[in-house]
């Protein structure tokens, strides 16, 4: 599996953007997609999951009511919808994967097996 994380930029706090996650390969309906975010020198932060066939999906706190996380119609897409913006949120933000994930345990990245590149979002105040 490979994952290609697009979508991050420049944008004022306040502002939209939205992440794509493009994968490759063979994924079962059983993974787990996920978004995580860095910032140097801190640990890698959970932001949201989703099934990979859609359906439930979980937020951190930090996110919730302002980011929405989806998977599109066209092929092997996973979408991070980030809206008022805040600059906290300004981290590298990466998608991953993994099999068999249970619910308690999304937010721990040592679940996921397979990882994006990271995309880079700055949120200015």
């Amino acid at each position: 599996v490979q994952l290609q994380a697009s979508g991050g930029g420049l944008v004022q706090a306040g502002g939209s953007l939205r992440l794509s996650c493009a994968a490759s390969g063979r994924i079962f309906s059983s993974y787990r997609m996920g978004w995580f975010r860095q910032t140097p020198g801190k640990a890698r932060e959970f932001v949201a999951a989703i099934k990979w066939s859609g359906g439930t999906t979980h937020y951190a706190d930090s996110v919730r009511g302002r980011f929405t996380i989806s998977r599109g119609n066209a092929k092997n897409t996973v979408y991070l919808q980030m809206t008022s913006l805040k600059p906290e949120d300004t981290a590298v933000y990466y998608c991953a994967a993994g099999a068999g994930i249970i619910n308690t345990a999304l937010m721990l990245d040592n679940q996921y097996d397979y990882w994006g590149q990271g995309t880079l979002v700055t949120v200015s105040s």
